[in-house]
């Protein structure tokens, strides 16, 4: 399996139909969207540090 199999797996676990949910369990899914965006911000951020880091080594 390669990364862009990888992607579409992973859209297609979070393609949810809206449709066929309530109003609280929407708002529950918006939720849990917002928590794992700002997942992945941390880990963005921590990404740039190791990156920022190992540059600063490699920089005459």
């Amino acid at each position: 399996m390669d990364d862009e199999d990888l992607k579409l797996q992973h859209i297609k676990k979070n393609n949810v139909n809206l449709d066929e949910m309530s109003i609280e369990a929407i708002g529950e899914h918006i939720a849990q969207l917002e928590a794992e965006i700002e997942r992945a911000r941390a880990a963005i951020k921590l990404k740039e540090g190791a990156r920022d880091g190992a540059n600063s080594l490699f920089k005459t």
